[in-house]
């Protein structure tokens, strides 16, 4: 997609409050790679992404900003912890895991773009289906004028079948067996293959495909997946799908403070971290890895590292990996203002959500200004008073402020219910004030 920097960041604003910094750093990175792509194939290749390092704490934004860019530019985009290459029984046990989770996120992505672009011969696919069963063919000897009868009565029928008059009818038809796949991306793809070739196998055992009498309606829905399937070129979509995670893909790696190892620690107590910085060290530099779709370089894939670094700090990971990510933007902490900007000014605010979702059970539901006021106020007061986890405070504030209103929706149909300052204080107050019972609660 071709948006300049700024378009880029004024996107992020509808969804983040604050964080300028971050937002610039990562438009400049995405306009960086799409300017790539219109040089020579010969330059492409000398110009390697710039990844980036963000450090600040939890819930300030930074895996929303990501996770929304990728969204926005339609790029195969993947979310891993670093963390969970030290779990027992893994220790960094194939990182390379999470290319092979980068190459599938790609193919769905291009198997539904296909998919939008190829619908209205899916449809197509679908009508004729259906047609066929409700009106069968007639036999190879008719005369002309029962052919001509005959496509006169078929266009009646595909005119009803598409107004939904035949939606109730019962038809018979087929449905293929399903072939198995093996997407365990922790799998070596030549064990995947040889499950995969065995499993095609067994299926070519037994061709008959089950038939089942539904209505047309719910044909509709099981014969548009068999009609993807026949029209799709699933070849061609693999292909592309290695090429987009290969030249557009982002892997956001969360938890990095997890493996670093600080300098003041005693034996430096947990080698196996150390060794995930090395294991992730190739991938993030850039190096061949085998997938069940081929082979994917990821020399051209972004990388953006996130971390807290509340007890270990960016120099304490190896020197090698510091040096692959290069932009360090540093997050600011969220304040009062900022929360209440968050619940107020973004797109899908949570406010409008519990709205949203009340409005479910015919219950309009309302906020004072001074109530929003409230909540962001008690949630800054509980993230100082316990751990500082930013946004995510909201989540368990609000919806301590509306449990019983969510509870007894049933009893409030039709009614408008109006979340005022003192109901927030009067559910909040107490858990605020006794820390203990905040740490617990909040």
């Amino acid at each position: 997609m071709n948006m300049t920097p700024k378009e880029i960041v004024a996107y992020l604003d509808e969804y983040v409050i604050g964080q300028r910094d971050a937002k610039k750093t990562i438009a400049l990175a995405l306009r960086t790679r799409y300017r790539r792509m219109q040089l020579s194939g010969e330059l492409q290749d000398e110009i390697m992404p710039k990844n980036i390092l963000m450090i600040g704490s939890t819930g300030v934004g930074k895996t929303e900003i990501s996770r929304r860019l990728a969204k926005m530019m339609a790029v195969p985009f993947i979310k891993v912890e670093a963390s969970k290459f030290t779990e027992v029984g893994f220790v960094g046990r194939d990182v390379e895991s999470m290319v092979r989770d980068l190459v599938m996120t790609s193919l769905s992505l291009v198997k539904s773009e296909h998919q939008q672009n190829n619908q209205s011969a899916i449809e197509q696919y679908v009508l004729n289906k259906i047609v066929d069963k409700l009106l069968p063919p007639l036999p190879t000897l008719a005369n002309e004028t029962k052919k001509e009868e005959y496509e006169i009565s078929r266009a009646r029928m595909k005119d009803r079948v598409l107004n939904g008059k035949m939606d109730d009818k019962i038809i018979e038809i087929e449905i293929p067996k399903p072939t198995i796949e093996f997407n365990d991306t922790n799998m070596m793809p030549e064990m995947a293959k040889v499950q995969e070739s065995f499993s095609q196998m067994f299926s070519t055992l037994s061709k008959e495909n089950a038939k089942k009498e539904v209505n047309v309606d719910e044909a509709k829905k099981i014969l548009e997946a068999e009609g993807s399937e026949t029209l799709l070129d699933m070849e061609a979509i693999k292909k592309e799908a290695v090429k987009r995670a290969e030249q557009g893909g982002i892997i956001f790696l969360d938890e990095i403070d997890k493996i670093a190892v600080s300098a003041k620690s005693e034996g430096r107590n947990d080698p196996s971290k150390e060794g995930v910085q090395r294991d992730l060290l190739p991938i993030v530099e850039g190096s061949s890895v085998t997938t069940k779709f081929g082979i994917i370089n990821t020399d051209h894939i972004l990388f953006i590292a996130a971390g807290a670094f509340h007890l270990t700090k960016p120099s304490d990971l190896i020197p090698e990996l510091q040096g692959r990510f290069p932009l360090r933007v540093e997050l600011e902490s969220l304040d009062e203002n900022a929360l209440y900007q968050i619940l107020t000014q973004t797109k899908n605010s949570l406010l409008r959500q519990y709205t949203a979702l009340l409005g479910v059970e015919d219950v309009n539901l309302t906020f004072d200004d001074d109530a929003v006021r409230a909540m962001a106020h008690l949630s800054q007061v509980a993230n100082d008073k316990t751990e500082d986890i930013g946004a995510r405070r909201l989540h368990t504030v609000l919806e301590k402020v509306l449990e019983e209103i969510s509870f007894d929706a049933d009893l409030h149909q039709g009614e408008t219910i109006a979340v005022t300052k003192e109901m927030v204080h009067d559910k909040l107050d107490i858990v605020i004030e006794d820390e203990d019972l905040s740490r617990y609660i909040l």
